[in-house]
């Protein structure tokens, strides 16, 4: 091996003040945002695009439309914090610290462990229902996860290697089964929907935004070893777009062709040969898992930057693992997504705009003295709130709290409203006010 080739092969840092190798091209990363972008929760989660509120139920083009425009928006959005991890080769947390200072970026980064160790909990979930629809419930529960908690973990501690192995590898299979069952979905009559209606259409957009925007968080873990901005957000927006707009399209068929979001893993086992393909789907769904153990390693790896990450990861997959072992449903996941959405979507608009137009124009202090900046939490609480206003979610308690609000304030949220676009937009009219300020 020449030793450009040995450079090529680098891993990640060990610790979170060393400069990250960078070899990660745009084929890499566009592989790493494909397979991201195909997750079995996203099939199952088609349901709350077909049924975004109580009552209502999308038409089939409302359904599909709702989930290109929510894909695409969030992933033009996870490629802004994907072009500043290429920029500043830090990790996403650590990137915080130049927009709220060492010490505030801790809230957010204490979010993100939340999220990442919660989603890596679904993700291991998603994979034992995968296998027991294979199996026909012939594997015990604790043995799946705690292999796909095994196998996620070794990833997480070799995430380079891992990130290649899915481009070689795994990229070509996962898109050979993504063709074979459109085509034979789309082979059979299609049930349409009943009943359906476009006041929904908005709130639909906002579940697929949700996810896409989940990984803002994230995307600077991987994207800080891409050999350049430009290619970094590229990826991310062409890989994970055409990813999620597939799965979510399959699904959203499963679900007609099944009747309901319960039964989707049969009507992918019931076609021929199905059970081959839906195979690749189950095995590949652990690089989700690994995604979320690496990230929150990194999470906090900010929080202790000379821990090194490989023991981080090691703890992380642990509890992720023993978390996972008594979790059998998905009762609670389109809360889940809103409480995503809530937090990341108004966190992306300040930090994309402060770092393009504002103090991150020259430069971000991104070491462990960088100043506390509290000013910055002002857009982010004030588009947290503005998404609350349009979308409170489903907790009767906080939904309860942000109705009388509502109705305080007069706001109330019609089937033109979307919380992801307005809480981005109000977050990000509130930075540029404030780096307008600073300026003058």
């Amino acid at each position: 091996m020449t030793i450009a080739e040995k450079k090529d092969h680098r891993e990640a840092p060990l610790v979170l003040d060393t400069e990250p190798p960078r070899t990660l091209g745009f084929t890499d990363q566009a592989a790493f945002w494909l397979n991201i972008g195909v997750s079995l929760i996203g099939f199952s989660g088609a349901a709350v695009v077909l049924s975004p509120t109580e009552g209502s139920r999308l038409p089939l083009l409302g359904a599909l439309l709702a989930t290109v425009v929510g894909t695409v928006i969030g992933a033009a959005m996870v490629a802004g914090p994907a072009a500043i991890g290429a920029r500043t080769g830090a990790p996403a947390m650590a990137v915080l610290r130049g927009l709220f200072g060492t010490r505030l970026s801790y809230v957010p980064t204490v979010a993100n462990i939340v999220q990442c160790i919660g989603w890596g909990v679904y993700e291991l979930t998603v994979i034992t229902l995968g296998v027991s629809a294979l199996t026909h419930d012939r594997v015990p529960h604790w043995i799946v996860i705690v292999a796909a908690g095994v196998l996620s973990t070794v990833m997480a501690i070799w995430p380079l290697a891992a990130v290649r192995a899915l481009r070689k590898y795994v990229s070509v299979a996962v898109g050979i089964a993504l063709v074979y069952f459109t085509i034979q979905l789309l082979r059979q009559p299609i049930p349409l929907p009943t009943g359906t209606s476009w006041s929904g259409f908005w709130p639909a957009v906002d579940s697929t935004l949700a996810v896409s925007i989940s990984f803002v968080p994230l995307a600077a873990d991987y994207t800080r070893h891409s050999r350049s901005a430009k290619t970094a957000a590229g990826a991310t927006v062409i890989g994970y777009s055409v990813a999620q707009i597939w799965c979510y399209g399959l699904g959203i068929l499963a679900i007609l062709h099944a009747g309901n979001a319960d039964n989707i893993f049969d009507t992918f086992l019931g076609v021929a040969a199905g059970w081959v393909f839906f195979a690749v789907l189950v095995l590949r769904e652990s690089d989700q898992s690994f995604a979320n153990i690496y990230s929150t390693a990194m999470s906090i790896q900010n929080l202790l930057p000379r821990v090194d990450r490989r023991i981080l990861a090691g703890l992380v997959g642990l509890i992720v693992t023993l978390l996972a072992l008594p979790v059998r449903d998905f009762s609670n996941y389109a809360n889940f997504l809103v409480l995503i959405g809530s937090v990341f979507v108004p966190l992306c608009a300040v930090l994309i705009v402060d770092y393009f137009f504002g103090q991150g124009r020259r430069g971000w202090n991104l070491t462990e003295s960088a100043p506390t900046r509290p000013l910055m939490l002002l857009p982010w609480a004030i588009g947290f709130v503005t998404y609350q206003l349009f979308n409170p979610g489903s907790i009767t308690w906080w939904t309860d709290f942000w109705t009388k609000a509502q109705d305080t304030l007069h706001i109330h949220p019609g089937w033109w409203s979307s919380a992801s676009l307005y809480s981005f937009l109000v977050a990000a009219a509130v930075t540029a006010l404030l780096v307008r300020f600073r300026r003058a």
